[in-house]
């Protein structure tokens, strides 16, 4: 070794997790198939550790070889400048949870020829057949891009307000500003992208006349203050928070020409305050999903452009809750509704009157709707012939049936236009995922992913536990043999709604291995509440998350028949629900759980925002006690805490403005009260996602090294 060479050591896990932002980077994602079938477009970051995406089309001429190039870089875009975030880009980042750059995002026109998206708070055009890519001029930060289906139009919103240009840069102008500092129109409110789904706040008409778009007013909704106590100067950030039982923003709907003039789409705002989905196509007229406040009703509303009025197509009930699921409500080219709906005990593909799936199927989305077919997305229901735990397959259905288009164990997931079909795998016993364009059914292509390969390989056993057949996944040693002896237990869930830990592919159980090589058997479990198996299943929570916990416990021990689990050496770790299911472990059961790692727990549900927490547990004004019981705390300290005290280490993202950090300092307080051990790992400029390399590193290390104190493994 000369004097200038420094020593080289293996790249750590924790380290390599961080740096590739969960390996994520490098894959190619956010797919969009042309209707010609002659190109893919998708983004993508150079290798797998850049954070900064490209946009590509991946061209698929009849008797051409397929080729990939780039259509737009950023680059050579902002001229080598570093990417600068616009406070409310920043936020729609967050509500996706999106934590990479570059081009993250795009729309297209509808023949896929011209792509709009913004980059740096500037508006951005890529022709996507010629290949190249322009800024147009837009008064900023340009937000939310749309190209009209013709191509000849961009919509997006600055400033609060609408705004349209052409596609050559000229005409630009306002269709709809805003008429004070509390309102916007084209934007998602806080509640429709964090918990609905719906990430947009305006829609082209098929003609590209004119356009939907939403008014979002949110001075009902109360104010926090998000201060930054590292930087004491710095003014507090100041958010609108629905929290549970206050006022939400409040939302109309309108059409809008390219002229500006606008006509008020009108329903029963009232008892119909939440307009959840919107689809507007050439197959009928605009179509809307509203939602009551309590989602145990919900109307799917055709509207007159010309006037407003909106007509009743259908009326969905549930005396539990309604669901919102991707890809529903929509219309089938010969004029049918396609809806996702919860009948006979199952979760159905409906079309029309008439369901086309049954129980053996728990519908999760639809991803395409064709003039012969609908193609969905479902894991295995309750009346399945196998298990399938923590698959999920995307299936062609129509009358006459339905056909499993991806083949093998794992997860899959797809994109379609046409006869081109772009399916992402991801399978249990391999790094990653691969993307293959499939034409007619048949493989054409694959396109590359850059991502890294994993230091260490996650050897997951996928079971059911217990007499629930609760889907677990087993996590040991690397290299442990059956005369080591039984291993401390750390359960590692999720645990909750809209969280599926228990997957069948590689890279999710990456985290879950890399504690098991630490020293301990780790257990993931999906219990009720948790989506992918039954409408049964996932609304037996309703009024009380408790059994959440009781089905953790039950794997445990179901579990502990069949592998080396230390009943007398239990943690359990997690993040957000997982953080309050791990807490609440401690709390509850200390007779099974000797140590938790709560990350940005849910403590108090009177914190938490109207439509997730409304949709479980009512209002708190209605039902006092059902908060009471389900919170870690309440205005009396801790909720029904048992002895003994076992140590609990709180880690929560000062900055956070989802779980916000109140939820960890009235635990802390409420430990403190009661005499009772704990730490608070209070990290700086952090929100609900930890994408600093350095931060995130250290997390995993000093969850270890805590579990192993509580534990006695450091003895």
């Amino acid at each position: 070794m000369t004097s200038t060479q420094l020593p080289s050591f293996p790249l750590s896990f924790p380290r390599q997790y961080a740096r590739t932002q969960r390996f994520t980077l490098g894959v190619p994602r956010t797919f969009t198939v042309s209707p010609d079938g002659e190109r893919v477009v998708f983004v993508r970051s150079s290798s797998g550790t850049d954070r900064s995406h490209a946009l590509y089309v991946l061209d698929l001429a009849p008797g051409q070889e397929p080729r990939e190039r780039v259509a737009a870089e950023p680059e050579s875009l902002l001229a080598g400048a570093a990417e600068e975030l616009s406070a409310e880009e920043r936020a729609r980042r967050e509500r996706s949870r999106e934590g990479s750059g570059g081009i993250v995002g795009y729309a297209v026109d509808a023949a896929v020829e011209l792509a709009a998206f913004a980059l740096s708070g500037r508006l951005f055009a890529a022709e996507l057949r010629a290949g190249t890519a322009r800024e147009l001029p837009a008064p900023g930060p340009v937000i939310d891009p749309r190209p009209s289906p013709d191509g000849r139009h961009v919509a997006y919103v600055a400033a609060g307000a609408l705004r349209v240009t052409g596609a050559d840069g000229e005409g630009d102008r306002a269709l709809a500003e805003p008429e004070d500092a509390h309102t916007t129109y084209g934007l998602a409110e806080f509640v429709a992208a964090e918990e609905m789904g719906r990430s947009r706040g305006f829609w082209w008409s098929p003609e590209s006349d004119r356009l939907l778009v939403a008014r979002a007013h949110d001075r009902p909704v109360r104010r926090w203050w998000i201060a930054d106590p590292a930087h004491p100067d710095r003014e507090p950030q100041v958010v609108s928070y629905p929290a549970a039982g206050t006022p939400n923003a409040e939302v109309r709907l309108y059409v809008v020409d390219l002229a500006g003039e606008r006509t008020e789409v009108e329903w029963d705002r009232e008892r119909y305050p939440y307009l959840a989905r919107v689809h507007w196509s050439a197959d009928g007229a605009p179509l809307l999903l509203v939602q009551a406040r309590d989602q145990r009703t919900q109307l799917h509303l055709a509207v007159d452009p010309a006037t407003g009025a909106t007509r009743t197509v259908h009326a969905d009930e549930d005396p539990v809750w309604l669901e919102l699921l991707p890809g529903v409500p929509a219309w089938a080219p010969d004029g049918r509704l396609v809806r996702i709906a919860d009948e006979g005990g199952a979760r159905v593909l409906a079309v029309g009157d008439r369901a086309l799936t049954g129980a053996s199927l728990q519908v999760r989305a639809v991803l395409d709707i064709g003039a012969n077919d609908v193609l969905v997305s479902a894991s295995a229901g309750e009346e399945r012939a196998e298990p399938e735990t923590g698959e999920i397959h995307v299936y062609r259905v129509n009358e006459l049936g339905v056909e499993r288009v991806s083949e093998g164990v794992g997860v899959h997931s797809a994109v379609r236009s046409g006869p081109v079909t772009v399916l992402v795998s991801a399978r249990p016993d391999a790094p990653g995922s691969v993307a293959r364009v499939l034409r007619d059914g048949a493989q054409v292509a694959v396109i590359a992913s850059y991502a890294e390969t994993p230091v260490l390989s996650a050897g997951v056993r996928l079971v059911e536990g217990g007499a629930r057949r609760i889907p677990c996944a087993v996590l040991l040693p690397s290299g442990y043999a059956e005369g080591d002896g039984p291993l401390p237990v750390l359960m590692d869930p999720y645990g909750g709604p809209h969280g599926q830990r228990v997957v069948a592919a590689h890279n999710p159980h990456l985290t879950s291995q890399w504690f098991a090589d630490q020293g301990f058997a780790v257990i993931v479990a999906d219990g009720r509440g948790a989506p992918g198996r039954s409408p049964a299943w996932e609304k037996s929570i309703k009024n009380d998350l408790i059994p959440t916990l009781d089905d953790q416990i039950e794997a445990l021990q179901a579990l502990a028949k069949d592998f080396p689990l230390d009943l007398d050496r239990v943690a359990i770790r997690g993040w957000s629900y997982g953080g309050y299911l791990a807490a609440l472990a401690v709390l509850r059961r200390p007779d099974v759980f000797h140590a938790a790692v709560a990350g940005a727990p849910v403590t108090d549900f009177r914190l938490y925002d109207t439509h997730y927490t409304e949709r479980y547990l009512g209002t708190p004004q209605e039902s006092p006690e059902v908060y009471a019981a389900n919170s870690l705390v309440t205005d009396d300290g801790l909720s029904a805490p048992e002895e003994p005290a076992r140590p609990m280490m709180i880690i929560h993202g000062l900055a956070d403005d989802n779980v916000v950090m109140a939820h960890t300092l009235r635990l802390s307080s409420a430990l403190l009260a009661a005499g009772r051990p704990h730490e608070v790992l209070p990290l700086t400029g952090v929100t609900h996602m930890t994408p600093q390399e350095q931060v995130a590193e250290n997390l995993l290390l000093l969850q270890v090294d805590f579990l192993k104190r509580s534990l006695g493994m450091d003895r």
